[in-house]
């Protein structure tokens, strides 16, 4: 009982001392599916609020997965393992590319990719902040919207927050609350149909 115990509390130890590298690891593969509320803030180049959004997402590994946004707009983004769908409700107006073209090294692939994500992104160590440890992940590929992705998790592995730095030197900090790990998720959650009359616009 004392050895059993022993092991538990070293791995309970363990788990508080990980770095963010070592989280989003044990994360990605404890966590085949996962939902979530979401707060999402973006800045420009001097920190000032351009806009804000909030809503609920889901996914399921590899290369499924929903943002419902529900304030201020109505917008879903969805990846139904072939294909990226992003619905705007206001315009009433869908867009549609292949899967891998969206993802490619986008913060999605970080979420609802494979578990070899050092394939493309380069990972570091961003140390402790707001209580949280932090990761910058950078693309790989030279042509990401993205110049660098933080991660923020907290003591149980659970991913807290990302920050999202593009290449216009805008901020996008999205916050999560209620991360349900491993939940039932309908596979119809990640089927997309656009709406009769809705103007398609397919891509690459």
């Amino acid at each position: 009982m004392k050895y059993i115990l022993a092991i538990l509390l070293a791995a309970l130890s363990f788990s508080a001392q990980a770095g963010a590298i070592e989280k989003l690891k044990t994360f990605i593969a404890a966590t085949h599916s996962a939902q979530a509320n979401f707060t999402q803030v973006v800045q420009d180049q001097n920190g000032k609020r351009m806009q804000s959004a909030s809503g609920v997402m889901q996914f399921q590994r590899p290369g499924r997965f929903r943002w419902t946004y529900q304030k201020p707009y109505e917008q879903i983004i969805v990846g139904d393992g072939a294909k990226f769908w992003l619905y705007d409700k206001d315009l009433n107006q869908v867009s549609v590319k292949k899967l891998d073209a969206a993802l490619g090294s986008s913060p999605a692939a970080l979420l609802a990719g494979s578990n070899e994500i050092e394939r493309g992104f380069v990972l570091k160590e961003a140390g402790s902040r707001e209580g949280f440890e932090w990761l910058q992940a950078t693309p790989k590929a030279q042509d990401s919207s993205f110049s660098a992705v933080l991660m923020g998790f907290d003591a149980d592995a659970s991913l807290v927050a990302m920050e999202l730095n593009d290449t216009f030197g805008h901020k996008t900090v999205l916050r999560f609350s209620g991360m349900q790990r491993n939940p039932r998720v309908s596979a119809q959650q990640f089927q997309f149909t656009p709406p009769a009359g809705a103007d398609v616009i397919a891509g690459d």
